[in-house]
């Protein structure tokens, strides 16, 4: 809290004589990074500008960096001046004026610099991080993988977080879910394909992830296993034993449409990722299986061992529910099959629409014939594929 005190005595110097502080709205836990309406007391200070009974009449500003990263002051200033309502900063002592090419200057300078701070801060925490999972192989937060449960580690090896009652968490099995993760590499390691797995644990009425974690999966149907969900626990390294660290990545500047920052999660590349150096929680398959697991074919292999190619991947829709049809080799031909929002997940029911395939040469004779009808010649190359 120390951090507050000075800002708020800066905010006073800067004011002094000039007015008074009526209200503080200080964030504890929520980088500058983010844009004023994901940090909490920041998005209280917009609801209190837009009100008209605020009680005051301009945001003095303790620290630039703490307030506003990149942009976010020009982004923001449009608000407050439709609102009446001024910003003073210690570098301006007193009010940012619009008009001012001095205090434009300024802020553009601050702004970066304020970048440039951040970007200091993530690179210093970034590489601590990657040194606490390598040699330490802490667990640094985030949901726990299914199969596993948190359990305390002890006081946090801080002094000054473990007085603020920090503690260390590390992953434990399990008792009930660890046993269905073991079960789907045994039966993945038999043969056994994963739209087969997640159809068996649905029939055996097993929870799905998303059902198991319900207040972190409130975004989630959890209505059942997915080939998604088998596919995701068969690929974390996790339950080999060892931590495992930037699997992912924020991106906190993504832009919407809109004009806002939203963050987007990317999944980074495996060579990225991060491991522990030793084994650091109960292990739950073996590395060995695990990398058999990683090695094995998605697809089944063709008789010849030939590459199946299809001319109209992601074009063929379903023309009775509208869904992008899968591709579908049958008898030694390219095909198209929509099954209806059925998969091989779950049992078919008994009233579903009849699942439609229709052969690739038919469509393409199809559209041939269609584009003739309409004047387009030679659309077709050789082999059968369509042009532009």
């Amino acid at each position: 809290m120390s951090s507050l005190a000075w800002q708020r005595e800066a905010a006073e110097c800067v004011i002094a004589g000039r007015g008074r502080i009526v209200a503080e709205f200080f964030d504890v836990g929520h980088s500058h990074r983010r844009p004023w309406h994901d940090r909490p007391q920041a998005r209280a200070l917009l609801e209190a500008v837009r009100a008209p009974d605020r009680g005051f009449d301009a945001i003095v500003v303790g620290e630039y960096e703490r307030a506003f990263a990149g942009d976010e002051f020009e982004r923001l200033a449009p608000l407050f001046e439709r609102h009446g309502v001024e910003i003073w900063l210690p570098e301006t002592n007193g009010p940012v004026e619009a008009g001012s090419v001095l205090h434009r200057a300024l802020v553009t300078v601050l702004g970066a610099q304020s970048q440039r701070a951040v970007l200091r801060a993530r690179h210093r925490v970034l590489g601590a991080m990657r040194v606490q999972v390598v040699e330490q192989g802490r667990y640094l937060g985030g949901r726990p993988p299914y199969g596993y449960r948190l359990v305390d580690a002890g006081p946090h090896p801080n002094r000054a977080t473990a007085r603020w009652g920090r503690r260390l968490h590390r992953l434990a099995p399990d008792p009930v879910a660890a046993r269905h993760v073991r079960w789907m590499f045994e039966q993945r390691l038999a043969g056994r394909s994963m739209a087969g797995i997640a159809r068996e644990l649905n029939e055996r009425g097993v929870p799905c992830p998303s059902d198991v974690d319900r207040k972190r999966n409130r975004h989630r149907s959890g209505e059942g296993w997915t080939l998604g969900s088998v596919a995701s626990i068969l690929a974390n390294p996790r339950y080999t034993g060892r931590q495992v660290w930037n699997r992912q990545t924020t991106d906190h500047n993504h832009h919407t449409p809109a004009g806002q920052r939203r963050p987007v999660y990317r999944w980074n590349a495996p060579q990225d990722w991060v491991f522990s150096k030793k084994i650091v929680h109960a292990v739950l398959v073996s590395e060995e299986d695990f990398l058999a697991v990683q090695s094995m074919r998605a697809a089944r292999p063709t008789g010849g061992g030939g590459v199946r190619r299809y001319q109209l991947s992601g074009l063929v829709r379903c023309g009775v529910c509208g869904r992008r049809m899968d591709l579908h080799w049958v008898h030694g031909r390219a095909g198209y099959r929509c099954r209806h929002d059925q998969n091989s997940c779950k049992q078919r029911l008994p009233d579903a629409s009849k699942i439609l395939y229709v052969r690739e040469d038919v469509l393409v004779a199809r559209i041939a014939a269609a584009l003739a009808d309409q004047g387009v010649t030679e659309t077709l190359s050789p082999g059968g594929l369509l042009h532009e």
